[in-house]
């Protein structure tokens, strides 16, 4: 038996003239948790204090912002930019990319680290351990705005769930497919087909088992660059597997092969540059603190 989506109110505190969305509270969450982390790692690490970290959050917050944006328009919409470019601005609509967040951050990082005349990995190796919680908000925001769903499944799971929001997805999978019908439920006026929760998948993996792995990586004196390669690596090998229970973007479907999707051909060079930046971090043999530690 699936479970029904709750359907949550996406308006998360209503004070009339002033509403919070869940989405806002859950990047909100993350800038916060984010910052407390940096601050806790600080205290090992005497080059970092915390009007620097402030300093290091607002970077941050504006690559997430910014490059989420840009790269979900070039990545998944660039033909509707094309026609009209305004449409880059209609943040009203929706619509960010982690892997244009990703890109914005990493760009943010260099910046910062121009600024305060240190080397970029060095910056990114102390924020990264940090950066996984807020994958974890929202992919949560994700689950309670109900979108970005999971495929179909047939099988005999506890926790598929029905989507009301997918309802027109739903009916056009059924007319092309009558056999789904065996599947549908029917709610109302919808048939609903039982699909997984990839939402909270990606939550678990990109969120928990990451920041796990990072946090636990990072909490020794590694290599400059292997806690980036670590991070890089395991998002990418996260997304990739989540990817086979995440439904395609309606507008981008499968893009090769008749199953690779847009986000899995963009965790490919992420896989490869992590595993890069891995081997040539032990090759370089640099420390940034610890008793190894080998530079200024």
């Amino acid at each position: 038996m699936s479970i029904i989506h709750p359907q949550f109110n996406p308006v998360a505190i209503d004070l009339g003239i002033v509403q919070a969305h869940w989405y806002g509270l859950m990047y909100l969450l993350a800038f916060a948790t984010a910052y407390g982390l940096a601050i806790f790692r600080s205290k090992k690490r005497p080059d970092w204090h915390a009007e620097m970290i402030s300093d290091l959050l607002f970077y941050g917050a504006m690559g997430v912002i910014l490059g989420g944006r840009i790269g979900y328009v070039l990545f998944y919409q660039f033909s509707e930019f094309l026609a009209n470019p305004v449409y880059l601005f209609k943040i009203n609509e929706g619509g960010m990319s982690f892997h244009g967040g990703f890109l914005g951050v990493a760009i943010a990082m260099f910046l910062f680290a121009k600024k305060y005349k240190k080397p970029a990995f060095n910056v990114l190796d102390f924020i990264i351990p940090c950066v996984p919680t807020g994958l974890l908000f929202g992919r949560i925001g994700n689950f309670i705005n109900g979108e970005l769903w999971g495929r179909v499944s047939n099988g005999d799971y506890s926790w598929l769930m029905l989507f009301p929001q997918a309802w027109q997805a739903d009916a056009e999978l059924i007319s092309q497919n009558p056999n789904l019908q065996s599947l549908a439920v029917n709610m109302g006026n919808y048939a609903l087909l039982p699909r997984h929760p990839s939402q909270l998948y990606q939550a678990f993996s990109e969120g928990v088992v990451l920041f796990i792995l990072c946090w636990w990586f990072a909490s020794r004196p590694r290599p400059r660059m292997a806690v980036t390669g670590v991070f890089v690596l395991g998002y990418g090998i996260a997304r990739f597997i989540t990817e086979f229970f995440r439904q395609p973007d309606a507008d981008q479907g499968f893009i090769l092969l008749g199953w690779v999707t847009k986000g899995q051909m963009l965790s490919l060079p992420m896989i490869v540059l992590g595993l890069f930046l891995l081997i040539w971090a032990y090759k370089q043999q640099i420390y940034d603190w610890g008793i190894l530690k080998n530079v200024d």
